[in-house]
């Protein structure tokens, strides 16, 4: 923060053309003449107080420097440790490193104080605590460390503040650009303005025309730094998000390409969890990735792992219930990396909608294998009553057992030391069933709940097994049988109608434009075409199933 020179108002350094009657009246201060006075790289700017740099109030000084870029920021205690855990702790009595800076001279607090309420005017004054008390301000400084190995997180740490006049400030004031129209720097006009106070004001304005003809005559050199790299680039970003977000900024994200959009999102939120400010970080990035819509919807169903862990850190109720029920209908695809980065309550509720859907599926399975067909008497039928109702029944049965089963285990090389033993050892191994895979079953359940049943048991499939009983094929009971066949398809449609719901915004929402049935499309391929998916979508996720809800 650097202090206004002890001087009147009258010496403020090069201007432009003023009038000899406004010098010679230095408390002049008619809004009708105050445009005739130039702010262009003169010691008469009077810093802002706004984001980033809030020069009277802030006390927080942040440097986060990458690829040969420096931010500074100049933010408030108050405001940081609202937001950020980390802030918090690092500038409590215990960890704080903080310098007590000197109080300005009464001149230099007359320009401070002109320069708020010029700053409040205009409606980017921050109120910060004490602002106007006489006693001795506090200063944290904090630069960022990229570490001294390649796998290191760049992290912020604390340092001493140096106080204005020190041997930092006076090389940052060194380093201040001079003037656009020659003057130098706010310390150097000032020393000039007070060796030539007596000098003619024809000089001031001759100076001025050469300054503007030299800048229309020759090209300014600009030094022109490095090109950032990609990862400092992002570094640079996510940092000012993140301290734009603070102060109720919207942050820089993409709004057009939305994988652009998860990446940077995804960057920023780890960003956030770094500094314990994902409480505050978390709601933007939601409300951001939610304007996709559509888009959203079905980048979480392709990388439902990746949108799972997104969901939970911004702790977005709609993307957390999006991606876990495609996580649960494909369990247990992806298990090994979600055990790994995923924490334990999180794990607990995929277990937990998992175990439901089995249970669901479960019970619905045992009802599919004890749907039968009656005849005109009321009594199920069998071999004896109705063969052939039977062999409906059967075939029916066989098909469901076939495709709600997982496939054999394969048979180990026979040994040629116990020959025949060994080879029936080998059947009952493979007999033994394995745990069913829910993103298989889920096939098998959009299939029979599909509206017109065609997708299984049809015409040709009935003609080959009745050809299998030569005596028993004719048209007559090919035409029975696939009625009959017909029958139980209706039936076990209803069975699994529990298990056809979705609570998948991208079905609920494509259903809604095309006015389909959810359940429609049960193949992959027409899953693939119709916008649905080919697993089960029917779980249910409750406000207390989300994993922050528990942590609260």
């Amino acid at each position: 923060m650097v202090s206004q020179p002890d001087q009147p108002l009258t010496l403020r350094g090069p201007s432009s053309v003023v009038s000899a009657r406004t010098a010679s009246r230095p408390h002049a201060s008619s809004r009708s003449k105050r445009y005739n006075r130039s702010h262009a790289g003169g010691s008469s700017y009077i810093p802002q107080n706004e984001f980033p740099v809030f020069s009277h109030s802030g006390d927080v000084e942040i440097f986060i420097r990458a690829g040969g870029r420096e931010n500074r920021y100049l933010l408030h205690k108050h405001t940081l440790t609202r937001c950020s855990g980390f802030f918090e702790a690092s500038t409590s009595q215990e960890w704080s490193k903080a310098s007590v800076l000197p109080l300005p001279e009464p001149s230099s607090r007359e320009l401070t104080r002109i320069g708020e309420e010029a700053g409040s005017n205009g409606g980017n004054q921050v109120a910060r605590p004490g602002a106007d008390s006489p006693g001795p301000r506090k200063r944290w400084r904090y630069e960022l460390d990229p570490g001294s190995g390649r796998d290191d997180i760049p992290m912020l740490i604390q340092k001493e503040a140096s106080a204005p006049g020190s041997a930092s400030a006076s090389s940052a004031g060194a380093t201040q650009p001079s003037s656009l129209f020659g003057g130098g720097s706010a310390s150097a006009n000032t020393a000039t303005t007070r060796k030539t106070t007596g000098h003619s004001h024809t000089h001031s304005t001759t100076s001025f025309f050469r300054s503007v003809a030299n800048l229309s005559l020759s090209p300014t050199k600009v030094d022109q730094a490095p090109p950032l790299t990609q990862a400092d680039a992002d570094l640079l970003r996510d940092y000012d998000n993140l301290f734009r977000i603070f102060y109720n900024y919207p942050p820089v994200l993409d709004g057009i390409n939305i994988a652009d959009a998860y990446v940077q999102c995804k960057s920023l939120l780890t960003l956030a969890d770094q500094y314990d400010a994902l409480a505050v970080v978390g709601p933007r990035v939601d409300h951001h990735l939610l304007q996709f819509q559509s888009r959203l919807w079905t980048q979480i169903a392709k990388y439902p792992v990746s949108y799972l862990r997104l969901g939970y850190l911004s702790r977005s109720k709609v993307i957390f219930q999006e991606a876990l029920i495609h996580v649960v209908g494909q369990w247990p695809a992806g298990e090994r990396s979600i055990r790994h980065s995923f924490p334990d309550i999180v794990l607990d509720i995929i277990e937990d909608k998992v175990d439901e859907l089995e249970e669901t599926v479960s019970r619905i399975e045992g009802r599919l294998f004890r749907l039968s067909l009656t005849n005109s008497r009321g009594e199920r039928v069998s071999p004896g009553s109705s063969y052939l109702d039977w062999l409906a029944v059967s075939f029916f049965r066989q098909w469901l057992a076939d495709n709600t089963s997982p496939p054999p285990l394969p048979l180990p090389p026979p040994s040629s030391s116990r020959g025949h033993s060994s080879r029936s050892a080998a059947v009952v191994v493979a007999s033994v069933p394995t745990a069913p895979n829910l993103a298989s079953l889920g096939r098998t359940y959009r299939t029979l709940g599909s509206a017109a049943g065609a997708g299984y048991l049809g015409h040709d499939e009935c003609k080959r097994f009745l050809k299998l009983t030569p005596e028993l094929y004719s048209r007559d009971n090919l035409r029975r049988f696939e009625k009959r066949i017909d029958e139980l398809k209706s039936a076990a449609r209803e069975i699994v109608r529990p298990l056809m719901g979705s609570e998948l915004e991208l079905e609920l929402e494509r259903c809604a434009s095309t006015g389909g049935n959810v359940s429609a499309g049960i193949s992959s391929a027409s899953a693939a075409a119709s916008g649905m998916t080919s697993y089960l979508t029917c779980v249910r996720v409750m406000e207390r199933d989300l994993p922050w809800a528990m942590d609260d």
